[in-house]
């Protein structure tokens, strides 16, 4: 029997601790779904922006999944390889 992953994740955020924890880190995982959605614009796989970067395929996937996050440095690199431009803003909360 498979449990769709939508009624899992349900569950799990009417628990009010998990629903916290998942809003804290809902921020790096914006910076990685963003990420991604530069390189899939650009026509690129992990492979070859990793080429571009002058890093590995591997330290594109951890920066896309999240694992770890960008520095500034990093964040230019990327965006420059994928023909992107970087933004950061800082909203009243």
């Amino acid at each position: 029997m498979t449990i769709p992953f939508e009624r899992i994740k349900s569950r799990l955020l009417a628990n009010s601790r998990v629903k916290a924890e998942y809003d804290a880190l809902a921020p790096e995982f914006e910076i990685s779904a963003e990420l991604l959605r530069a390189r899939l614009r650009a026509g690129l796989s992990q492979a070859e922006l990793a080429e571009r970067m002058g890093t590995s395929q591997s330290a594109i996937a951890r920066l896309e999944s999240g694992q770890t996050l960008p520095s500034t440095k990093t964040l230019l690199r990327y965006a420059r390889a994928t023909g992107s431009k970087v933004q950061v803003r800082l909203s009243a909360a």
